[in-house]
């Protein structure tokens, strides 16, 4: 039976915090397990250890393991937005007590780094057109929520 990739979270307490956070946000969503510390672990007897959960049929494990090393932009999850109402939603979700970046780029409340990307963008800035995209490229550099409409309108000129 082939081995499924999945994510590990290491969190300081907020596992279950996260996981609930997350998998509200995204449609195809769900909590698969729920581990708790027992009496004798070295957990708060019935705080959550491990959470298993999917998120858009990708497998992600939220860890409380008492201290965490924290999150870096060195990892993100891109989330691929067929339009700018999805732009909108995944930014305005995940940005919701975070930090907004450059490009399209946030940490979410919890640091982790995240994309959130139209389709079009590589058509944009890697498009038929070298000068459109020169365009396309620059009008992104100087956007935090990447906005369709304008991204369109620098590559058209």
């Amino acid at each position: 039976m082939p081995r499924r990739i999945g994510t590990c979270l290491w969190f300081e307490n907020q596992a279950e915090e996260a996981a609930n956070y997350y998998t509200g946000i995204f449609e195809d969503a769900r909590i698969l397990n729920v581990s708790r510390f027992g009496q004798g672990g070295p957990g708060t007897p019935g705080e959550a250890i491990a959470v298993e959960f999917e998120l858009e049929g990708r497998a992600f494990t939220a860890l409380n393991g008492a201290r965490s090393s924290g999150f870096t932009e060195a990892v993100s999850f891109v989330v691929d937005c067929e339009d700018q109402a999805a732009v909108d939603r995944y930014w305005d979700a995940l940005s919701d007590g975070g930090t907004e970046s450059m490009c399209g780029w946030l940490r979410d409340r919890f640091g982790v780094s995240w994309q959130v990307v139209p389709s079009v963008l590589p058509s944009l800035i890697a498009g038929l057109d070298p000068e459109g995209s020169q365009r396309a490229m620059q009008a992104m550099l100087a956007m935090r929520k990447l906005d369709i409409a304008e991204l369109q309108k620098a590559y058209d000129g």
